[in-house]
């Protein structure tokens, strides 16, 4: 799969195996799969396949 423009060698998994996979708290990301926002609702259910397209941005604030 295609995660932020980088090939990665990623077993099929759901969205949150592969944000523990990565070490990334789903509070402060939004994942794109496809050119398609998913909703932290979702996270447990969508499965990842190997030709996704992957787009995670995290949010960072000052304060």
């Amino acid at each position: 799969m295609i995660v932020n423009g980088k090939m990665m060698n990623i077993p099929q998994m759901h969205i949150e195996e592969f944000l523990k996979h990565l070490n990334l708290e789903k509070d402060k990301i939004v994942i794109e799969v496809n050119e398609k926002i998913i909703v932290k609702e979702e996270y447990k259910e969508h499965i990842l396949n190997e030709e996704d397209k992957i787009e995670i941005v995290s949010f960072v604030g000052e304060g």
